[in-house]
Formats: structure tokens, C-alpha cells, sequence
């Protein structure tokens, strides 16, 4: 399990920085500064969390069998799809409704980080 999250967080690193150099030098010609704004907080959270699931991982060589833990590193996982997604998807279309999902990514990396406390605090 600790390989599959490292290799998640590095893969979206990966994603992360291509996302980044495409907002940077492609989408500002294409959409608006508030909406080049709103595609780059996609881009802040989700390079967050690829080291959050790095850290997950990490955390996963020591105390493989936490469930807490493995559950955070899901939660990350679902939070960038939900949340950093919905942000790019929303930039780039202007279809505002897409920012009903936001909050719920919002909420997976903030239960996350929750978890991840709560499964190293209570690692025997």
C-alpha cells in the first residue's frame, strides 16, 4: 500500500506541474484573469496533495496496517478529483455549476489531514 500512494502523489506531482505550465502558458491567453485565478488554486491544492499523499505513503513504510491512514491517502485522492478538477473543469468551460462539487473536495483533504493525525497518534 505505502508504494501505491507514493506513486500516486508522484504521478500527480507529475500532473501538477504540467497543469501549471499549461495554465501559465496557454490558458491565460484563453480565459479570463478570474478564471486563470480559479484554475491556479486547482493547481495550488492539487500539487498540496500529491505531497500529502507522498507523506501518506511515507507515513505507510512505518505503520502499514493503519486504516486511518490508508483511508486519508483515498480521501486525498478523491479531494483533488472533486475539488481540483472541478476548479480546472470550471476555469476552462465557465460552466459555474461545476463549482457545486468544489466543497466536497474541499472536504475529503480537510477529514484527510484529519485521519492522517488521527491514525499516527493512535499507531500502537
Amino acid at each position: 500500500m505505502p508504494r501505491i500512494f507514493l506513486m500516486l502523489g508522484a504521478i500527480n506531482a507529475f500532473l501538477c506541474v504540467a497543469f501549471g505550465a499549461f495554465g501559465a502558458h496557454s490558458l491565460k491567453q484563453m480565459i479570463s484573469i478570474e478564471m486563470l485565478a480559479v484554475y491556479q488554486t486547482g493547481v495550488q491544492y492539487h500539487f498540496y496533495h500529491s505531497l500529502g499523499l507522498i507523506i501518506v505513503g511515507l507515513v505507510l513504510l512505518h505503520i502499514p496496517k493503519s486504516k486511518p491512514v490508508q483511508l486519508s491517502g483515498w480521501l486525498m485522492l478523491g479531494g483533488i478529483v472533486l475539488f481540483s478538477v472541478s476548479l480546472y473543469a470550471l476555469s476552462i468551460t465557465g460552466i459555474r455549476i461545476l463549482g457545486v462539487i468544489t466543497p466536497f473536495g474541499g472536504v475529503a483533504f480537510l477529514s484527510a489531514w484529519l485521519l492522517l493525525a488521527y491514525g499516527v497518534k493512535n499507531t500502537k
